[in-house]
């Protein structure tokens, strides 16, 4: 259990397309897509964020 088949993979594609319809899909994807580029922004400001802060922290010890 864990890896998945052309089968299973199927299956699954063949049931979301039931479920949502060949319209909906596209909408899906694009607030997907939105959504994983939001996180990927968010984690690269916080990053920017903590590189600053120690450089702040490295300049007061140096005084």
């Amino acid at each position: 259990m864990g890896k998945l088949g052309l089968t299973e993979i199927l299956v699954i594609l063949a049931i979301v397309l039931l479920l949502f319809g060949g319209k909906k899909i596209p909408e899906l994807m694009k607030g997907l897509g939105s959504g994983i580029k939001e996180f990927k922004n968010a984690a690269k400001d916080d990053q920017t964020a903590n590189t600053n802060s120690k450089k702040e922290l490295e300049t007061k010890e140096k005084e």
